[in-house]
């Protein structure tokens, strides 16, 4: 399938997506459309095991929601597609990695937070924040939700309320972002946490990223309900068979996930 604002590759076992609307790469319907159907698309395929996105260019990750599209039918649509692709990427059964290589506000926060890691460059160009009280709005795209999690209510209120844009060196003080990379760096550090990963079980991790989502979203006791069926689950796997084996055995395990 060709794709008008994304590029779109495959590494080996890594899937690269690269929103490519240079300079600041907004987001808009069709930027969001073609997002989640590489996302299903790669769902189904067992070949894949971990994908990266980032954006096009060395300036942005994304400035977030296009603006030239408020008010209009098409940006009405986006700010309901918007919610809906980036729980599809929160829920995920295989990791997902941002490779943050430039500023990252708004919806391009939201995008980066709904992935399970956050590499970020780290450059005077590059900021990551919520910023849309400025305009006198607020994030839709589940800014609200997800900062509080990630940084705790105090400072994400702090974030929110100011629209403060967030440098590198403090995004991972306050653990917003997974890693900081020199300039230049990005893509190789995201596509060396990206072969690690791939290196892992495929089911086990499927299970581990349901039973963190879910968990944290209902109460202790049914999380750990969560977790003990993911464990159950698991200990019926050939690749669960094949760890414990290749740990006797002193050896790198070869999982199928299966």
């Amino acid at each position: 399938m060709a794709y008008e604002n994304l590029i779109v590759e495959r590494e080996d076992n890594i899937g690269i997506i690269a929103l490519n609307r240079p300079p600041a790469n907004p987001m808009n319907l069709a930027v969001l459309d073609e997002l989640d159907a590489v996302l299903t698309e790669w769902e189904k395929d067992k070949t894949v095991k971990v994908i990266i996105i980032t954006g096009a260019g060395d300036r942005a990750f994304s400035a977030g929601f296009d603006v030239k599209t408020v008010g209009t039918p098409e940006g009405d649509k986006a700010s309901v597609r918007g919610p809906e692709v980036f729980r599809h990427i929160e829920k995920y059964p295989k990791p997902v990695i941002a490779a943050i290589n430039g500023l990252a506000l708004g919806g391009g926060c939201e995008l980066a937070m709904s992935c399970h890691f956050r590499i970020m460059v780290n450059s005077e160009r590059a900021v990551i924040g919520l910023t849309e009280i400025t305009l006198g709005i607020m994030p839709g795209w589940g800014g609200t939700q997800r900062l509080p999690r990630l940084v705790g209510k105090t400072k994400a209120l702090e974030m929110l309320l100011l629209g403060l844009r967030i440098s590198p060196p403090e995004a991972l003080s306050i653990g917003l972002i997974t890693k900081m990379s020199q300039p230049g760096q990005v893509m190789n550090d995201a596509k060396e946490l990206a072969k690690t990963l791939a290196k892992r079980a495929p089911i086990a991790m499927q299970t581990i990223l349901d039973a963190v989502t879910r968990g944290l979203e209902t109460t202790l006791d049914q999380g750990l309900k969560i977790e003990l069926e993911g464990v159950t689950r698991l200990w019926k796997t050939k690749d669960a068979k094949e760890g414990i084996k290749a740990f006797i055995e002193k050896r790198e395990p070869a999982f199928t996930g299966e």
